[in-house]
């Protein structure tokens, strides 16, 4: 564990292990096998990225999304470890030199596509290097029923059929026991250690609304309580994304649209910009959202309902990843109910598919209706027991009240019945709360509907709480949809209510609680406060805000999102602290010594006030060099420890304060290098070392090539000597850059 613990704090600059970090860290530098659940924002990457640091070898990832990989590199590069990845959106040249650092150990982390894992040539590759254990991320991709189901995960079962000595953590935010038990089998994990995180996410608060014009009631949702947030907003169809991307940004909030009928040039500009902006609201199909790293996501919304209860699950926990207080926001109608059981009945796939689709939209639907706590009902689907209410979501803020419905329900099933006994005929639900109402519509006259003995009997209720009804009665599968045209019938449920044996109580819709941040509405040019700067003094929150300004040049600068740099729970740490020197900086949680050597002069001067904007640049040098926090080699003298180079904090007559690695053909180490660590052989380092050239990177993404990597390693480079069949950059399967979304309409 100490070694596990030290390259935490030095290079992840956290103090302790959260929850069950600790012991699956342990567990797998011991080399178990392990399937770990774990929400979004609980720090599941720790989970292999410390072992990868501490084993001897590289840790291979598995990631589903190339198109994110470059950031997930980029992260850790920031941090002092070396990572780069192999995909089929690099140049020959450019995978040559990534395979070369495989092979000669220069490589903490190597991230790869589950494509490219089933070629044989990748497969040769990791033969002919040391792995330190395969990390297999968003395992959930491996269940056929799933949401986000990928065939190629599959083929996943052979790491341990040809590495059997190497230990693999398979691991996702979003899987129920079933899903649990399909993953461990589907990856050869039954024998694996779970770990299995509490699936609560207590800062995001829960809000189910009545859908009642949803583009006006999104705009005045960002407009009172997010302004200026960053945000994603969730639409079925495409053309309800580019009508509603168009709609927020007729109306003064930037938004950008993403879905998978959009060239690859354009959504992956759109996704750089909105990593790297703050303020952007990005409306999107389910084809966007898998991997993105944004910390300060602060609201998610869905304009339709989702699928099931583990996609809302898993896209609602976008928002919030730093911890700080967000919100999830869905606008829920009659029609929603309709269009997606009406989908389900038109499904193309088999009978066992259309239950399992209509398994999981029950449960959803039972979200929406319930008039318990949201939260306790999307745990105890999970499998988490919970005790009480949560204090963070509409039904705990305003309780919902409950009427029975049990004659209205008779009323409405009776006029259903007859229309098909007497009339021979099926109807939308529309026509039939037209009959109850009493209203003499062109379409009730022409079919004489008039005539029927119901006609009129409805009109105790206004029509909104009739459509409260049927859309009750569909959730609970008291009424189905049929045909293409969404006509609703009877079900084998039904007979119980109108025979009087089923009692119906049903929650009727009240005003929606107040937001947290005031009822009172702000122009679109203000922006809503940061939740990162609540409760801070004045003088504090005024240097966040400067801490931001600054964090955002130095992210232009190096053309990577702003959380890169620091992220704002990080930022707000240094605000409280007003840290006056290095030593002070480094206590700050999320502050290694690789950034605390590149950042760390810069932030003390933004700190003392002492800092403009041109301050914020980088020494006019060469370019940084990309930072190594571990360095693989022979065994070396030992310098000294590494908590003491700590407490010095960098040499400010250093050229470049960037941690570096020692040169791997080296047969001894330089006097930086600190103790070695006994598990792997690496020596921490924080020795400067000469920069290497990174290539100048695009402001906006071509369509298949991510910015060059700059993969190089400093220091010299072994020179790659292969055979004939492997001199070459090994060939790689494209693999998809997104999760494609249905197509509709």
């Amino acid at each position: 564990m100490s070694s596990a613990i030290d390259a935490l704090n030095r290079v992840f600059g956290y103090p302790s292990f959260r929850g069950q970090q600790g012991d699956i860290v342990d567990h797998v530098i011991a080399g178990g096998d392990a399937l770990v659940l774990m929400p979004t924002g609980g720090g599941k990457s720790l989970c292999y990225q410390i072992p990868a640091l501490v084993r001897p070898g590289t840790g291979v990832v598995i990631s589903p999304l190339i198109a994110l990989m470059q950031d997930q590199v980029d992260a850790l590069r920031a941090l002092g470890v070396r990572a780069n990845f192999l995909n089929s959106s690099q140049e020959l040249e450019e995978r040559r030199l990534v395979e070369a650092e495989f092979v000669a150990g220069e490589l903490d982390l190597l991230y790869v596509a589950p494509e490219g894992l089933g070629t044989a040539g990748v497969q040769r590759l990791l033969d002919r290097g040391k792995i330190s254990l395969f990390a297999i991320d968003e395992a959930h991709c491996v269940a056929q029923w799933g949401h986000d189901f990928r065939p190629d995960y599959l083929a996943l079962s052979m790491l341990h059929e040809r590495w059997p000595d190497v230990p693999r953590i398979a691991l996702t935010a979003t899987a129920t026991t079933t899903t649990r038990d399909e993953i461990a089998t589907r990856l050869q994990l039954t024998g694996a250690r779970h770990f299995t995180a509490s699936f609560d996410r207590p800062n995001i608060q829960y809000r189910i609304v009545p859908k009642n014009n949803p583009s006006r009631q999104l705009l005045d949702l960002l407009r009172t309580e997010h302004a200026g947030h960053s945000g994603i907003v969730y639409c079925l169809s495409r053309a309800s994304v580019d009508k509603h991307a168009e709609f927020l940004s007729q109306n003064g909030i930037p938004a950008l649209p993403y879905h998978a009928g959009l060239d690859a040039r354009t959504r992956a500009a759109n996704q750089a910009r909105f990593l790297r902006e703050d303020g952007l609201v990005m409306v999107a199909t389910i084809a966007f959202g898998m991997g993105i790293d944004k910390p300060d996501v602060r609201f998610v919304a869905h304009l339709d309902l989702p699928k099931s209860l583990e996609g809302y699950y898993q896209e609602t926990g976008r928002a919030g990843r730093d911890g700080l207080p967000s919100t999830a926001w869905l606008a829920y109608g009659l029609q929603d109910v309709i269009q997606q059981r009406k989908m389900i009945e038109g499904s193309e796939g088999d009978a066992a598919f259309r239950r399992n689709a209509a398994r999981h939209l029950d449960a959803m639907l039972a979200l929406c209706e319930s008039v318990t706590c949201r939260r306790s009902q999307i745990l105890s689907y999970f499998g988490e027991d919970t005790a009480g209410t949560c204090g963070n979501c509409d039904t705990c803020l305003t309780p919902p009240e409950s009427w029975d419905a049990t004659v209205p329900a008779q009323k409405l099933l009776s006029t259903v019945l007859r229309l098909q006994k007497e009339r021979g005929q099926k109807f939308g639900a529309g026509q039939s709360i037209d009959i109850l109402l009493g209203k003499k519509t062109d379409k009730v006259s022409r079919f004489r509907h008039d005539e029927l003995t119901v006609f009129g009997i409805g009109a105790d209720l206004r029509e909104a709480e009739w459509r409260g009804v049927v859309r009750q009665l569909l959730a609970g599968g008291f009424l189905a949809v049929e045909g293409e045209y969404g006509t609703i019938v009877l079900t084998e449920r039904s007979r119980e209510v109108l025979r009087g044996e089923r009692k119906l109580m049903m929650r009727r819709e009240v005003a929606v609680a107040k937001s947290r941040s005031g009822s009172a509405s702000r122009s679109s040019g203000s922006s809503a406060p940061s939740p990162a700067a609540a409760d801070l003094s004045p003088e504090a929150s005024e240097l966040f805000e400067r801490l931001r300004a600054w964090r955002t040049t130095m992210a232009r600068e190096q053309q990577v999102p702003p959380y890169i740099i620091f992220n704002d729970a990080t930022l707000r740490g240094i605000a409280t602290l007003a840290p006056q020197t290095l030593d002070q900086l480094a206590t700050v949680s999320g502050v290694g010594q690789g950034k605390l050597s590149k950042f760390g002069d810069q932030v003390l001067s933004t700190v003392r006030g002492d800092a403009g904007p041109d301050a914020a640049t980088p020494a006019e040098t060469a370019e940084p060099a990309e930072p190594s926090a571990f360095a693989a080699g022979p065994s070396a003298p030992v310098g000294p420890s590494a908590p003491a180079a700590a407490a010095a904090g960098p040499d400010p007559s250093a050229a470049d304060p960037d941690l570096s690695a020692a040169d791997p053909g080296s047969s001894a180490a330089g006097p930086g290098l600190s103790a070695a660590d006994p598990a792997s052989g690496r020596l921490f380092s924080t020795e400067p070392v000469a920069p290497r050239a990174q290539p100048s990177r695009p402001a906006t993404p071509p369509p298949v090539a991510p910015r060059s990597s700059g993969s190089g390693s400093s220091g010299s480079r072994p020179v790659y000597h292969g055979t004939a069949d492997d001199s070459d950059a090994i060939p790689l399967p494209p693999e998809p850059d997104f999760f494609d979304d249905p197509g509709y309409e």
